[in-house]
């Protein structure tokens, strides 16, 4: 698939974004000969809110068409963006809905319509849209620089989106339902135990615990985990006070610290460690409080 889609993301989504996918028609279609999008990165849809949008068409019409490709093989339709739309189309009991329908599309551009179109959106669950990320760089070949650029996100928020994969599918799920916040989820990534992850997931579940209260957690966990220690160095001057106040440090930033007096009796350096880009989003917080 890769090697078939050579000309990259940029091309692809430059010829989204300018619309010029040649025979572009906007039109009213079937309802029901419209598939679903096997590329849909959205995976929960909430029922209240389909509800909601079915009588706002009922009283007011689809105000934005929803987006397909003609199937050739069977007369029909295959979604590429506004699978919500479609739902409440039908909970609302329409029997056409107005379609841009998309024609010769090869299946490079119906892959990659399907993703950016639906990626770009902002109401996409964060593990929804690690999964969009993770089909743009499998398919494409894509780097995290270049979904960043395209998204209009920095690096590291594509990578700190992706990273939400490495999660136990129970808690990547809780995030898909709403169950626990993006926030809630940084937090818990930052816990490397992943039956202390586990184990806290619950709690926020049942006890309705806060980020900070997870951020804590985790700041504790990496504070009192046990270091092996290093042999002083000849002639460095760690005093008892110098090995306090790392010790305190640690703690507060739940992290390791290191304090290393210079030559002169007053000064030095304090080097601060993080050991992912979570971790480091989580100390440069609290260092800016």
């Amino acid at each position: 698939m890769r090697k078939a889609m050579g000309r990259g993301i940029d091309a692809l989504i430059t010829k989204v974004q300018n619309n010029d996918i040649t025979g572009d028609l906007v039109q009213r279609i079937p309802v029901g000969k419209v598939e679903a999008n096997p590329f849909q990165p959205r995976r929960n849809f909430d029922e209240t809110k389909l509800a909601e949008l079915a009588e706002s068409i009922k009283e007011g019409g689809l105000l934005q068409p929803i987006s397909v490709w003609k199937n050739n093989g069977d007369g029909g339709y295959v979604l590429i963006a506004g699978e919500r739309r479609l739902r409440a189309s039908k909970l609302a009991g329409l029997a056409e809905i107005d379609a841009i329908v998309r024609k010769d599309l090869s299946d490079e551009q119906k892959l990659g319509l399907s993703l950016v179109e639906n990626v770009q959106r902002e109401d996409l669950n964060a593990v929804d849209t690690a999964l969009a990320y993770k089909q743009l760089i499998d398919a494409f070949g894509a780097s995290q620089a270049d979904i960043a650029r395209k998204v209009g996100k920095s690096r590291a928020a594509v990578s700190n989106t992706l990273r939400l994969l490495e999660l136990d599918a129970e808690i990547r799920q809780g995030i898909q339902s709403g169950a626990i916040s993006e926030g809630h989820a940084r937090a818990l990534i930052s816990i490397p135990d992943s039956a202390k992850r586990r184990e806290f997931y619950q709690r926020i579940v049942v006890e309705k615990l806060s980020v900070r209260d997870v951020e804590g957690f985790a700041q504790g966990f990496h504070a009192d985990k046990p270091r092996a220690q290093k042999a002083p160095r000849a002639g460095s001057r760690r005093t008892p006070e110098v090995v306090e106040l790392e010790t305190s440090l640690q703690r507060s930033l739940g992290t390791k610290v290191e304090l290393s007096p210079g030559p002169g009796p007053e000064n030095g350096k304090i080097v601060i460690h993080y050991f992912s880009l979570d971790d480091l989003d989580r100390v440069t917080r609290i260092l800016k409080k």
